[in-house]
């Protein structure tokens, strides 16, 4: 599959950031994180998604979270120091990002918005995000993601029940 350079590519090699493009077939029926590892051959938690948020004082924040996970809304509003904040609508996300649900990133975002990442990106050589368009992946080194997207790094994260069920042997 031939993947074509995107926008948060060039932004990569504009910073001098080694990463691997990796594509994938996309099934428009699941865009979710967990079918994208298991299409690209990672395990979920390496493949982090791209969550746009708004806080109840109208601020947008990037939530950068692993595949198997959900976001923590009231630990995000923690960290970024905010009353309440709530997943943006999807109909807001496309004109404010430039992205389309299942391609978002926060690398060469239409709009550059406070990006928050969870922790847990440090635990790993190699991570997986969004390349700005569905069906491509880019493999980079954890310490270059934060580089290039300007991430903060928080707790940001609840274990999704399935999760947590496998984990107590359910």
């Amino acid at each position: 599959m031939k993947v074509a350079k995107t926008n948060a590519a060039r932004l990569l090699d504009s910073l001098g950031i080694a990463y691997e493009a990796r594509a994938y077939e996309v099934d428009p029926e699941d865009l979710s994180a967990i079918a994208v590892a298991r299409k690209i051959g990672l395990p979920a938690e390496q493949v982090f998604k791209t969550l746009l948020t708004r806080a109840s004082s109208g601020e947008y924040f990037f939530a950068v979270v692993p595949g198997d996970c959900e976001l923590d809304l009231k630990k995000l509003a923690a960290a970024a120091e905010v009353k309440r904040v709530e997943l943006a609508s999807l109909k807001e996300v496309e004109p404010l990002t430039g992205y389309v649900r299942g391609g978002v990133t926060v690398m060469a975002a239409k709009t550059e918005f406070p990006a928050y990442v969870d922790e847990t990106i440090e635990l790993f050589d190699v991570i997986s995000i969004s390349a700005g368009v569905r069906g491509t992946q880019l493999l980079m080194a954890p310490a270059d993601y934060l580089r290039a997207s300007k991430g903060t790094l928080a707790d940001l994260t609840k274990i999704l029940r399935s999760a947590a069920g496998a984990e107590a042997g359910g």
